[in-house]
């Protein structure tokens, strides 16, 4: 028999392990969360997604609360909504924007979001003028040379995501939480550079953020040649630490928009899902799909930032054939075509099928990686053919 319990006066059953949570987004319960990631062991931290409990002296964290059978549970009582608009506000004020590019990060926009869900205006917020809870900014941001990810952490919540995510899913433990209370940080071991720590900059880190604070630095580089728009504010003296990478996101408009198309990686066989942004008919970044069957959300370092190859101003446009100058020519297909077909003639006929090995692309589309080998195994009747991405 199915087990109950009712929320907002509806009764609805449940399986068990699960928690308060999950049971209202199965039923279509709108609950906020700044901490919480499905792929994530629930945390608590945030208290966005507190519940009333009926029996339960004080609101509870419907992501670590476990259904039981019998619990009644009211999710958007008026006392409950004041409670949570009054931590988004909270947040904000410690920050120094709330407004940043969507391209920063796929989860950039959660509190942002939070803002409008309970039309509270940007004031709070550093540069925007005096808030009704403005405090310190809490967060120290980090200057670092590497090409991906920027940490701006005067944006950072302490939300742990980035941490968790880390450590859960990738099992780099490359970031952690450094010291208590207001100076909390977050940090590699002994603080040090994210190219010199553990970090294999899969870019898991930047995707789970929910305020843009680890940020993509290839889509704000990549976006800026494409479409530029009105300067939204000026870098703080801790910006300019990555000043290049801060002042191109600042000639973004923040209304850029872009389109998504779901495809699948080509790096390798495991065949994880993307959405690739575009701009213009470029290239601006990658998202990993979230939804996708065999990733979750999961994406490796080519998979999330290699993609440059594509737009590549050195990328071939045109066959080319070398000449009896020994200098490579541009040719039409059908003679690049003729003369491939014939060095695999004579080579086969000097020495043999087996003298002939094919490597296909992991740059190449499944299709073309397919077709490849068929044309080792049924043109050459071998098995000579490989990957360059099955390592």
């Amino acid at each position: 028999m199915a087990q109950k319990l009712t929320i907002d006066g509806k009764e609805v059953a449940f399986s068990e392990g699960e928690t308060l949570l999950e049971v209202a987004e199965r039923y279509h319960k709108e609950i906020p969360t700044l901490c919480y990631d499905t792929r994530l062991e629930p945390f608590g931290g945030c208290r966005l997604c507190i519940v009333e409990l009926e029996g339960a002296r004080n609101p509870v964290a419907s992501c670590t609360t476990k259904a039981a059978p019998g619990m009644v549970v009211r999710t958007a009582t008026a006392k409950i909504e004041a409670y949570r608009k009054t931590l988004v506000e909270l947040v904000i004020g410690e920050n120094r924007e709330v407004d940043v590019h969507p391209l920063r990060g796929y989860a950039s926009g959660e509190l942002a979001n939070l803002r409008d869900r309970y039309g509270m205006s940007s004031e709070g917020t550093r540069g925007t003028g005096p808030g009704r809870l403005t405090g310190a900014m809490s967060g120290t941001s980090k200057s670092d040379d590497n090409p991906f990810i920027l940490r701006d952490y005067e944006l950072c919540i302490s939300c742990y995501r980035c941490v968790r995510v880390c450590a859960e899913q990738e099992g780099d433990h490359a970031i952690t939480v450094m010291n208590r209370g207001f100076h909390t940080q977050i940090a590699t071991e002994f603080d040090g550079l994210l190219k010199d720590s553990a970090c294999t900059f899969c870019g898991q880190c930047i995707q789970t953020c929910p305020t843009g604070a680890l940020a993509d630095k290839k889509a704000m580089r990549a976006s800026h040649t494409v479409a530029q728009g009105p300067v939204r504010r000026v870098p703080s003296a801790v910006e300019t630490r990555d000043s290049e990478d801060l002042a191109k996101e600042n000639a973004l408009a923040p209304e850029t928009t872009f389109d998504k198309t779901r495809t699948i990686c080509p790096y390798c066989g495991v065949g994880c899902s993307v959405d690739i942004l575009t701009q213009d008919e470029k290239i601006v970044g990658i998202h990993p799909a979230m939804d996708g069957p065999a990733n979750l959300g999961a994406l490796c370092v080519k998979g999330q930032f290699a993609y440059d190859f594509v737009q590549h101003p050195d990328r071939l446009k045109m066959p080319l054939v070398r000449g009896e100058d020994g200098e490579l020519h541009e040719t039409t297909w059908d003679d690049a075509l003729d003369r491939a077909a014939e060095g695999f003639r004579k080579t086969a006929a000097a020495h043999g099928r087996h003298s002939i090995y094919g490597i296909a692309s992991g740059r190449a589309p499944s299709e073309a990686a397919y077709l490849m080998q068929k044309f080792i195994r049924v043109g050459f009747g071998t098995n000579y053919i490989d990957n360059c991405s099955r390592a």
